[in-house]
Order: C-alpha cells, then sequence, then structure tokens
C-alpha cells in the first residue's frame, strides 16, 4: 500500500484568471527543479525531477510538485511556492494514493 502524497498543483492561470505567460512556464519552472530525485535515482539533463512534473490539467499548463521535494531540499520547495505566489497563480494542493510518473 502506497503512502498519501501531499502534492502542490501550480497553475498556469493567474488569481484573476488569466493565462500565465510565457507559454512555456511549466517547463522553465520543471527544469529548474530537475536536478532534485530521490537518493540513488540518476537522471539524464534532459529529464524532469520525479518531484516536479510540467503537465496539462483540463487545458491549462501546470507543474505538480510533490510534498517529498519539501524534504529532499526546502529552498527548492519555497522557490517553487513562492514563484507561484509571486506570479499570482492558482494553486491547489491534494493527496494522491500514487506520486507522480515521469512521462
Amino acid at each position: 500500500m502506497s503512502a498519501i502524497v501531499q502534492q502542490l498543483i501550480i497553475y498556469g492561470l493567474t488569481q484573476d484568471g488569466h493565462r500565465f505567460r510565457p507559454s512555456d512556464w511549466a517547463d522553465r519552472l520543471a527544469g529548474v527543479l530537475s536536478p532534485f530525485r530521490p537518493a540513488g535515482v540518476a537522471g539524464d539533463p534532459l529529464t524532469y525531477s520525479p518531484y516536479a512534473l510540467p503537465t496539462l490539467i483540463d487545458g491549462v499548463r501546470c507543474v505538480v510538485v510533490d510534498q517529498r521535494l519539501r524534504e529532499l531540499e526546502p529552498l527548492a520547495w519555497k522557490f517553487a511556492y513562492e514563484f507561484a505566489r509571486d506570479n499570482h497563480l492558482k494553486t491547489n494542493e491534494w493527496p494522491a494514493e500514487e506520486p507522480p510518473v515521469e512521462r
């Protein structure tokens, strides 16, 4: 049985409903967080961390940031959280049965 994983979803929509620009913001944010990986997991420099994945939710670009990033590197979690706050982006926190899977 998997442990419940808390995730922060950062939506590419501002609090007033506008699309966030540039359009590749999710890829850029996930790219900045790509070095932070589970212990023993090597990754190609062109892959994302399993703890911060860009995705599409209901047609909106998002980044799903796994709570385990906070445990691994608190400053990286703070960076993602403050990025959302500073840019007035909508966010949501929710539990998931399984950790995000790199696609």
